[in-house]
């Protein structure tokens, strides 16, 4: 190929050659044992070259790679690097990977309850972290060059989103920030904020996935292709890939009735024979069973798979489902090293406490290569699934979502059981941002060719919407960064409060909100020209024509209240006549389709109003059945009754009686007419319109008559133009109305609690006070209301196992409420301390109220959670495991982790306290050893 070249253009070759051996980028690449992507190395020189970077690519693309060459830029410029993610998983995972490679001396680690070789030039921290360290000014982040904020679009996550952009917001200039990210469809609005906020960024965007995916849905044996194969239609045209139409074919046969109700005459023989065609078609599509799934996945060599099951007791039963099964992933060298990890990974467990745990079933799906994963088990147990799976010896895992977030979980094949999960307050379809990201983890890069997505068959699949969910790429970004009470206290005493305001409306959901501000100016200004011109169509040569058509829609508006008014009397008047009804009544029914005479059945009174009781409100009023003379009986509504209505007569209905006999309507319809056919009903009169005795219509008339152009040839030409000006005046003002809601919102949420602030002596001017210091030093969600505990010296006398289960109720949050039942309390001191917690809280509420700080905003203080207090109490107590988990009905991980929470609450609270006259501080000290032991100690992660 060079042998093709003229010497200037090899000399230019080798020039281009040299030049990118001299930059840190060549020995980067040479520490790979593949060729990087296009977009790793348009990332990587823009990174070198001094950028900030934002890169967005799908799950398993080596987004992290960029991340990596930020270290390597880092350790060879003999400056620092910072690497955030959003758990303390991925941070474990990341200091593994990064301390491998780079040697342990250099690499340290920083989550809320692990501190590893802190003052490293490479530290992998949780983002939290960062944050807090910014706000406290550490002495750590001298010498920062780098930041890699691993999974940048948690920052949409409503509960701890915010974290994100304060650490954007707050990193000093001279940081160089490289964001990684999911595929997101508005990547190049979060670059536009990043270019604001950060200085120069590149945007680097990649759709492409290394390893393809092919999606299919699983119904009864057969897998069916989602997309039918793609094809440029003979090159007439676009690629474009089209549902399978086997599988519309499926859905439409599965949603056909059994036999059409018109043709019920056309005999039981035929009826039998579309049963029976039904039940064969049928027969071929059902939703197979878990074991039936992975033994297909197994001879189709899609193994190892994640299968997405949307709840945890869903996971565990569907290990067990296998293991009845008799399902063996494994043969015996395998299960040798399964039993080998397993034992060494859990050694520093205590063997009492393995049977509570569940060990012995956990080994034995391991030792089949089957394993649940879900943020309920044990981090220990959690580690072990990923090692295992990754290493090959686990070839079947169910896991919650929580597991497409991040972890290095490749596999061959993923499998979305339902396409409908719980969203904490509701079932709700999983968004196309959701599907991706959870079938992103298909496809192992260097070992698969391709990855797999299978869904299976549910009742009422629609093919359609699946492939809408398969193929739409978007994932908007949308900020849910809201200002805190710590948040707030921390930036006034860094910059007061005019430069903090300024500071937060340069946040991302500002810079969103602004940028929608934009399209409905344009708007409004469109709107301000077509009122000049409707204002000249209405001018009129002999007055003010805008007042005589105020006057005019004052009247108007005026006439339509009092026919509504005078519609909800006659309404109610009838709804008050038919209550007077009794079975019996002959009434006259005035329209409607069952119009004419009828005889009361039953007054169909709601419960609580018989006999003319008060006591119901219903919306539709009495519906009372009856038979008409056209021998039906129907339950009529109160719109058939425009009018009052009054008995004609009394007849007796014979107890003999039965509504769905047609012999017993006929007599009692006959009796009927001859009791009652004779009668004329009056006719209602109708009532005279209330606008004519109203003095406010009549005033209205008189100056519109005595107005100049009541009496111009064009009156109602203008008056057309008049309207319309109205019309489009009404829309202006809503669309400034939505400008103005929008603009300065966070700044205004900022305001509202600085007042508070103020009103409680946190804060004073843009002096931070001795409480406000103190509250700067709690971070949470409950932050205000753990500083008014310290403040009225709430905790104090309390022994450290009283102390945390208080300051359980500051972090612990139920996963469904159950009001229903009072969560055990300890008794003594600790429990009259939650008594004042609770009272401080509902003196915090109703200040917020007061201020409209809006806890459905993300802003204010939740009440506090007691359910986790017991079960804390009796672990730092001494309590045995076992003991603790049978009274607090919890799955191991799940107390794990919010033991790991308090531990980290009574931490801060042990700094924030006063030193002096408290013995709150001690005693935070001594809950964290004694909360930290045993099951909790020896879990890396939480």
């Amino acid at each position: 190929m060079t042998e093709d070249l003229s010497p200037a253009e090899r000399y230019a070759a080798a020039r281009t050659r040299a030049a990118e051996q001299a930059t840190a980028l060549a020995p980067f690449r040479e520490m790979y044992d593949f060729a990087l992507d296009p977009f790793q190395i348009e990332a990587c020189r823009a990174l070198e070259g001094g950028k900030g970077v934002l890169v967005a690519a799908p799950t398993g693309s080596g987004k992290t790679i960029v991340g990596e060459f930020a270290v390597h830029l880092a350790l060879a410029e003999g400056r620092k690097c910072f690497y955030t993610t959003p758990i303390k998983a991925l941070s474990n995972q990341k200091y593994a990977d990064l301390a491998k490679r780079y040697g342990a001396d250099k690499v340290g680690l920083l989550t809320g309850d692990n501190s590893v070789n802190p003052e490293a030039p490479v530290v992998i921290m949780t983002t939290e972290v960062l944050r807090n360290m910014l706000y406290a000014g550490s002495q750590s982040l001298l010498g920062l060059g780098y930041v890699v904020m691993d999974e940048v679009h948690y920052l949409s996550d409503r509960f701890r989103g915010a974290v994100w952009e304060e650490v954007i917001i707050h990193l000093p200039e001279s940081v160089t920030l490289v964001s990684l990210s999911a595929t997101v469809s508005n990547a190049e609005e979060f670059g536009d904020w990043l270019d604001t906020v950060r200085g120069d960024t590149e945007v680097i965007v990649s759709e492409h996935r290394p390893v393809p995916l092919w999606q299919h849905v699983l119904a009864g044996r057969r897998m069916y292709d989602l997309f039918e194969e793609e094809s440029d239609h003979g090159g007439r045209g676009v690629a474009k890939r089209e549902v399978n139409p086997d599988l519309v074919r499926l859905a439409r046969m599965e949603n056909q009735r059994t036999y059409n109700p018109r043709e019920r005459r056309r005999g039981k023989m035929i009826r039998e024979a579309d049963r029976e065609r039904e039940r064969r078609q049928r027969g071929r599509i059902w939703t197979p069973a878990r074991p039936e799934v992975i033994e297909r996945l197994d001879a189709e060599g899609l193994l190892p798979a994640i299968t997405f099951i949307f709840s945890r007791a869903g996971c565990e039963a569907a290990v067990q489902q296998c293991m009845y099964a008799g399902l063996r992933l494994n043969n015996d060298e395998a299960r040798r090293r399964v039993r080998e990890i397993v034992e060494e990974r859990t050694a520093s467990i205590p063997g009492e406490d393995l049977h509570v745990l569940g060990y012995y079933e956990w080994l034995e799906g391991l030792e089949r290569g089957i394993a649940a994963h879900h943020a309920g088990m044990l981090p220990t147990f959690k580690e072990v699934v990923e090692e295992l799976f990754v290493r090959g010896l686990v070839k079947a895992v169910f896991a919650t979502e929580t597991l497409a977030l991040g972890i290095n979980m490749p596999a061959r094949s993923v499998v979305l059981e339902k396409l409908v999960k719980w969203n904490g307050e509701q079932h709700a379809d999983i968004t196309p941002g959701e599907y991706t990201q959870l079938t992103g983890r298909a496809g192992r890069r260097g070992i698969d060719i391709e990855g797999h997505a299978v869904v299976l068959w549910q009742r009422g699949m629609d093919p359609g919407a699946l492939a809408g969910l398969a193929g739409t790429r978007t994932y908007p970004l949308r900020s849910s960064f809201r200002p805190s009470y710590n948040m707030a206290v921390n930036l006034v005493h860094q910059f007061g409060r005019h430069r903090s305001r300024e500071l937060l409306e340069t946040s991302f959901a500002q810079f969103q909100a602004d940028k929608s501000v934009v399209g409905i100016s344009r708007q409004v200004r469109k709107n301000e020209e077509g009122l000049d011109g409707y204002r000249a169509g209405m001018t009129c040569h002999l007055g003010d024509f805008e007042e005589y058509a105020r006057l005019r829609r004052d009247l108007k508006d005026r006439e339509t209240d009092l026919a509504k008014q005078g519609a909800a009397q006659r309404r109610a008047a009838a709804a008050s006549s038919l209550e007077k009804l009794k079975a019996g009544d002959v009434i006259h029914v005035p329209t409607g389709k069952f119009a004419g005479l009828a005889l009361v059945l039953d007054p169909g009174l709601p419960a609580g109003r018989a006999n003319g009781h008060r006591g119901f409100e219903h919306q539709d009023g009495p519906r009372p059945l009856v038979l008409t003379v056209e021998r039906q009986v129907k339950r009529l509504a109160s719109m058939d009754f425009p009018v009052p209505v009054e008995p004609l007569e009394r007849m007796r209905i014979p107890k003999s009686f039965n509504a769905r006999s047609p012999q017993s309507r006929r007599d009692l319809a006959s009796a009927l007419r001859s009791k009652a056919g004779h009668i004329v009903p009056e006719r209602h009169r109708k009532q005279r319109a209330a606008a004519a005795d109203d003095r406010e219509i009549a005033r209205l008339r008189t100056e519109l008559r005595a107005h100049p152009c009541h009496g111009c040839d064009e009156r109602e030409d203008h008056a057309r133009w008049a309207e319309r000006y109205h019309r489009l005046q009404r829309d202006t003002r809503q669309l400034e109305r939505r400008i103005e809601g929008r603009t300065n919102t966070i700044a205004r949420t900022f305001d509202r609690i600085v007042a508070l602030l103020t009103e409680l002596d946190y804060l004073r001017g843009d002096e931070v006070t001795e409480h406000g210091q103190r509250l700067a030093r709690l971070y949470g969600e409950l932050d205000l209301l753990a500083s008014e505990c310290l403040r009225d010296r709430v905790w104090e006398g309390l022994t450290p196992a009283e102390l945390a289960a208080c300051v359980s109720a500051l972090v612990y949050e139920a996963r469904q409420s159950d009001d229903a039942v009072a969560p055990k309390l300890p008794s003594g001191k600790a429990k009259t301390a939650l008594g004042e917690m609770i009272h401080i809280w509902g003196r915090l509420d109703a200040l917020e109220e007061d201020l409209k700080i809006n806890q459905a905003e993300g802003v204010g203080q939740r009440e506090p959670d007691l359910g986790f207090a017991w079960a804390v109490y009796m672990w730092a107590s001494g309590k045995g495991l076992d003991e603790v988990l049978r009274e607090a009905e919890m799955p191991a991980g799940d107390f794990v982790r919010w033991c790991k929470q308090v531990i980290d609450v009574l931490g801060q609270i042990a700094a924030a306290a006063p030193r002096e006259n408290s013995t709150v501080a001690k005693n935070a000290r001594k809950a964290v050893d004694a909360v930290l032991r045993g099951v909790v100690a020896y879990s890396s992660v939480g």
